[in-house]
């Protein structure tokens, strides 16, 4: 599909010359079936960036979370705590190792796992005799998770964590125990997604990040269909074809030697929304600006008795204008995917869910496109 010159995207891909030259090497090489030397050195400088011992390429981060719960233990019978705000993957990947996925809610300041909701739901779950496979936290629009508080949490109960960055690479944590450290870097493992609409795209991809030789070995092993390692095909459990490609990992090593310029521009932008909607009641930005966050995606909370309009006011708005915008997710509580399942539940999520719009916050956004954004929304501030 080709992208219409006339709309503005909510995050579209950010690639030029610097992805066409290393693209072309890929190919030129005669690499272009999975795996490959691109594929090996897009794993060494992805677990460089993010402080981790090894790194396993995939073709999602739905793929990652996938290997990494079977790795974990998740299977039937078990259960897996998850934020019901999240991306369905989150918790489809539950389901596909059979375990149970149980829903928590969110903090309302910032969208991320409510700790206490997590310490009280072990505590329940530990009273009713099931066993926890994993507590997976995501790390919301780029935003790192409380793992300071988190962390304790999850080692008291002897559960592990597995940290979902998907939206969150280039984000650091700057809570005063783990001050610094990078998203993907948390938990026993952590994946990440190069989504086309992500920070980093590889088109389609993801990535499994662990200190774990024997788990990133395990993961490796599954994604390439669990061969044996013999000269025929021998195959003693089930495997997945879940291994990046060589071509596409190029396009990533491209992507990474420009990510700190794309997340520069996507906090410019998200510094000059803040800016923006400063002066103007009952409007602020999810997570009220945290510096350490990766500014993915941009996204405005719209108090609308203060404000006197609804964030899908201002959706209609700008889609009349051909720029797209998009709700916060819808909880997985309510989806009916999992209607029925084990949840715990304060509200926060589905206020967030009916008050937040994400705006476009793409790196590739142009001062010309930008001027359409801010064009608009002025208009419809002034109408009101």
């Amino acid at each position: 599909m080709k992208l219409d010159a006339r709309r503005v995207y909510l995050s579209a891909p950010d690639v030029g010359s610097v992805e066409e030259a290393y693209v072309m090497d890929a190919l030129r090489s005669g690499w272009v079936a999975p795996l490959g030397p691109q594929v090996d050195a897009f794993e060494r400088e992805v677990a460089a960036r993010v402080g981790r011992a090894h790194a396993v390429a995939l073709s999602s981060g739905t793929a990652a979370l996938h290997l990494a719960l079977q790795t974990y233990g998740a299977c039937p019978g078990t259960v897996v705590i998850v934020p019901t705000l999240t991306f369905v993957a989150t918790a489809n990947a539950v389901r596909y190792t059979g375990a149970e996925p149980v829903f928590v809610d969110c903090d309302p300041v910032n969208g991320n796992i409510d700790v206490g909701l997590v310490a009280q739901l072990l505590r329940q779950l530990r009273v009713s005799g099931r066993r926890v496979a994993a507590v997976v936290p995501v790390d919301m629009f780029g935003a790192c998770v409380d793992y300071g508080a988190l962390l304790p949490v999850c080692a008291a109960a002897s559960v592990p964590v597995l940290e979902d960055a998907a939206e969150a690479l280039g984000a650091t944590y700057l809570g005063a125990t783990y001050r610094g450290r990078p998203a993907g870097s948390f938990g026993r493992a952590g994946i990440l997604s190069f989504n086309g609409n992500k920070i980093l795209t590889t088109s389609g991809g993801g990535m499994l990040v662990c200190d774990d030789p024997l788990l990133a070995e395990r993961a490796r092993y599954l994604s390439t269909q669990a061969r044996q390692p013999v000269p025929h095909y021998e195959h003693t459990e089930v495997g997945y074809n879940y291994r990046l490609s060589n071509v596409l990992a190029a396009l990533g090593r491209a992507q990474l030697v420009r990510l700190d310029g794309m997340l520069a521009r996507r906090r410019q932008l998200r510094e000059r929304y803040a800016k923006l909607f400063a002066s103007v009641p009952g409007v602020r930005l999810l997570g009220d600006g945290d510096p350490g966050a990766n500014c993915w995606l941009t996204t405005i909370l719209v108090d609308p008795e203060r404000a006197g309009w609804q964030a899908r006011d201002l959706a209609a708005h700008l889609a009349a204008a051909e720029i797209e915008t998009r709700p916060l997710w819808k909880p997985m509580h309510l989806q009916p995917l999992f209607s029925g399942a084990h949840a715990l539940i304060t509200g926060a999520a589905q206020r967030l869910f009916e008050t937040g719009l994400a705006l476009p916050s793409g790196s590739a956004l142009g001062e010309e496109q930008l001027g359409r954004v801010f064009g608009a929304i002025g208009q419809f501030l002034d109408e009101r």
